[in-house]
């Protein structure tokens, strides 16, 4: 069984009687004490002699009979009994629960004798007359004495008490009303926690705590009623507001009456400083608040937490200094109003969460009682004290703030996980695709990453495309699962989720395993998102010679300690990815499947992005801040396609919007503010400049896109009518060859790397011509990316043409669109 450092913020399951298992997993006898606590002894009793605490505000410190003073009084006093009392406590507590236990049940019995004795004096005491005390007056001065009157059962004093009839707290001088009475009253009521805090010695806590707490609260509502009746049926208001003390003077033992007084704070007292001082073991236990609750780990050889009974004690001892109960009553309230509020919205959570293990056995139950109890906590915490609840809300607030910064134990779950997955479920129902309109559309991009460590720069760049839409990062493990004794594939996952914590993108992951990296992408293409959010753009990176870069060695978000750990002795990321690939070793994936993946994701309806050369992207335009202070860059837009150029107004295409669009998406990014975008318009040799231009910026207008618009006159654009009559994508058939097809990819590489060049101030040779200090330089260019042909034979032809276009470019982004983006109706 559980010992008595058991933290009681969390279950441990039983084994076989007696034997409980640690938390760290290992189960045995050896250091543990058997669980003895009944649901009478461990729930029953403390919990009605904690919601028996009222009798404390009965007031200790008026005792005296007849005008006798039985104890010296005053503040001095007051806090040396109080401390006194305080430190009987703490031994007891410190003692243990068995200890505890038999302590509580002894005083159950002498507050059950003192109530027995008091409730047969309402009927066994006839009328009397009672002196009471004189206020203090001003200037030291006394007002008149005044008279109480025990009327015995009389309906005229009954009618007499039943309106409100506030008036000033003779302890305090403070003007009494509805709320402070309530915060007093509550104060008694409190004790519902009690046998819940003592689950760690309880035989069945959970039959024992529903079962207890539900018998104790019956009883003792019971008795209250029972006693507010009685008092209001037979004493009159000046007695019941000058003389808090007022059963002893009706009693027929008065003794007795101050015994119950005093067992009944004694009982309180301890179950309240055991019940806090296991919590705070939990707490400290659970490393929640670092060394600041160190000391309430010490434990003694038995399990018992001495430590944190000790810190307790201190602090009540710190309250003792208030001196007035009644002063401390408003704060107490509102904070355990705060608890009880925290408990119901736990409970409201769990069944909003639709949990599956979430089944409680109290059959009256239900998320309308949870709210209920929500929404009445924190009524009366602002009518009791509004400066108190605020404080103790924003108590509350800083301190989930301070747990969530510092990260709770794993073991715990996270209520807000089964909440998001509760509605992101409802909601993603609700995401109907047949609804789905140009005007809303966004980009949802899949980029499969075959080793993160030299796609780290592309993995930040499609995190910036994607502009709010969904974001996968896909990766193809090569297997065959019936040849493999196990998933390949779920050890993963954390690796693939650390890397999205490190790289700070808003990504999903999904891993796949495949014979191919072209099958695996055709899984991933199909099968990734869910319901109305899956991918509509797939993004690779450029299939050519470059040696890949480790970005991990150099991106400071990388950084790694000497010995290959992260902070917290969990593995680095560096050694559970592989490192990049040798120039000239083997590849996963062939030529001819590196094209066909691009056609299979234009046959499935889906966009394509093909980045080469990210990693010489500018440093700050992959940020997350702003690049306002950044240097100036341009991005370049060529919504032509440079292998098949074609004059006229028709030549922007869905594809070429799509190019246009991306790029704006682009510009939205706040790293990329700061950039300009330019859109090249080609012209052929007999075209007169500035009609197709118009056209154009008319187009800009309507899709409220601002960007500079260049003509450009490219001899090669439609110099013979037959150009025009091939098919897109067939450029390298026919009668064009295979040299005039690597002429026109080189011309147009020339003709985009002139553009770039003469932004900056270069001559021809392009952005390697120069020291780039003549004007902005171009960030990164969108190009259009031609259709593979139809062909799979010229697979090698096509990905070869790609090259020679984009050579030497810098960063560049070939994109093929298939889907309309734009509109321009309201």
């Amino acid at each position: 069984m559980a010992s008595e450092n058991s933290p009681l913020l969390a279950y441990r399951l039983l084994g076989d009687e007696g034997v409980a298992f640690s938390a760290n997993g290992a189960g045995g006898p050896g250091g543990a004490s058997a669980r003895k606590l009944s649901t009478f002894l461990g729930v029953v009793v403390p919990t009605v002699l904690s919601m028996f605490s009222i009798v404390v505000f009965l007031r200790i410190d008026s005792a005296r009979s007849s005008g006798l003073q039985v104890l010296p009084q005053g503040y001095g006093w007051n806090l040396l009994y109080g401390s006194l009392l305080l430190g009987l406590v703490g031994g007891v507590c410190t003692l243990g629960a068995g200890l505890y236990a038999r302590a509580s049940f002894l005083t159950f019995l002498l507050v059950s004798g003192s109530l027995a004795s008091v409730l047969v004096s309402f009927v066994a005491v006839g009328p009397r007359s009672i002196p009471l005390t004189p206020r203090p007056g001003p200037n030291g001065s006394s007002l008149p004495p005044q008279v109480g009157h025990f009327t015995g059962f009389n309906s005229s004093t009954l009618k007499a008490n039943l309106g409100a009839g506030y008036s000033k707290d003779y302890t305090t001088g403070a003007m009494m009303n509805f709320a402070s009475v309530f915060a007093v009253l509550f104060n008694g009521c409190t004790g519902i926690m009690a046998g819940a805090n003592m689950s760690g010695e309880l035989k069945d806590p959970s039959r024992a705590i529903p079962l207890g707490t539900i018998v104790a609260v019956a009883y003792t509502f019971f008795i209250y009623t029972l006693l507010f009746f009685l008092s209001s049926f037979t004493c009159d208001r000046t007695l019941l507001q000058e003389d808090y003390g007022f059963f002893r003077a009706i009693s027929l033992w008065p003794p007795l009456v101050l015994i119950g007084i005093y067992a009944t704070s004694l009982s309180a007292s301890m179950s309240s400083l055991i019940g806090a001082s296991r919590i705070l073991h939990a707490l400290a236990q659970d490393d929640l608040f670092g060394v600041i609750l160190a000391p309430a780990k010490v434990v003694s050889r038995t399990g018992n937490p001495w430590g944190a009974v000790l810190y307790s004690w201190g602090l009540v001892q710190l309250v003792l200094l208030a001196g007035k109960l009644n002063t401390l009553a408003a704060v107490v309230t509102v904070f355990y109003l705060v608890a009880y509020a925290a408990v119901d919205l736990s409970c409201l959570s769990l069944e909003w969460a639709s949990a599956p293990n979430f089944r409680p056995t109290f059959s009256l139950f239900s998320w309308h009682t949870c709210l209920l109890g929500v929404a009445s906590c924190l009524l009366m915490m602002f009518l009791i004290s509004p400066g108190a609840a605020g404080g103790s809300l924003l108590l509350m607030g800083l301190l989930s703030a301070l747990l969530t910064a510092r990260g709770g134990p794993s073991s715990w779950g996270y209520v807000s996980q089964a909440l998001l997955f509760h509605q992101v479920r409802k909601y993603l129902l609700r995401l109907d695709v047949r609804k789905d309109h140009v005007k809303f559309w966004r980009p949802q991009l899949l980029l499969l990453v075959g080793n993160p460590r030299g796609a780290l720069p592309l993995l930040r760049l499609a995190n910036q495309l994607k502009k709010g839409g969904l974001y996968v990062l896909g990766h193809v493990t090569l297997g065959d699962l019936d040849c493999l004794p196990s998933d390949p594939v779920q050890p993963q996952y954390g690796a693939w989720l650390s890397l999205v914590d490190r790289a700070q993108v808003k990504a999903f992951v999904d891993l796949t395993l495949s014979p191919s990296v072209r099958q695996g992408a055709q899984h991933l293409l199909r099968i990734s998102g869910l319901g109305g959010m899956k991918p509509n753009t797939l993004v690779l990176g450029f299939y050519d010679d470059a040696a890949p870069q480790d970005h991990f060695l150099t991106d400071p978000a990388f950084s790694e300690a000497a010995d290959g750990t992260q902070e917290g002795g969990s593995p680095a990321l560096s050694t559970l990815f592989p490192p990049p690939r040798a120039p000239g070793s083997p590849r996963a994936l062939s030529p001819q499947d590196y094209v066909a993946t691009v056609a299979d994701a234009l046959k499935m309806n889906k966009n394509v992005v093909l980045a080469r050369a990210c990693g010489a992207l500018p440093p700050e335009r992959l940020s997350r801040g702003s690049g306002g202070t950044s240097q100036p860059h341009h991005v370049d837009v060529w919504p032509l396609n440079l292998l098949r150029p074609r004059g006229g107004p028709g030549y922007v295409d869905v594809c070429g919007l799509f190019l246009l669009q991306m790029a704006t998406i682009l510009g939205m990014v706040p790293a990329w503010h700061s950039a300009r975008l330019r859109i090249f318009l080609c012209l052929g040799p007999r075209e007169a400049p500035g009609a197709a231009e118009g056209r154009l910026r008319a187009l800009l207008s309507q899709l409220r896109i601002r960007a500079e618009v260049q003509e450009v006159v490219w001899g090669e654009g439609a110099g013979s009518g037959e150009a025009g009559e091939e098919e897109e994508g067939d450029f390298v058939n026919g009668r064009r060859g295979d040299a005039e097809a690597e002429a026109l990819a080189g011309s147009a590489n020339a003709l985009v790397r002139a553009q770039q060049g003469r932004s900056r101030g270069e001559g021809p040779g392009g952005p390697e011509g120069g020291d780039g200090e003549g004007g902005p330089a171009t960030a990164l260019t969108f190009l259009y990316l031609p259709r593979p042909p139809a062909d799979p034979a010229r697979y090698t032809r096509y990905l070869a043409l790609l090259e020679i276009l984009t050579r030497d470019l810098g960063p560049t982004l070939l994109i093929h669109g298939v889907t309309p983006v734009t509109c321009t109706d309201l």
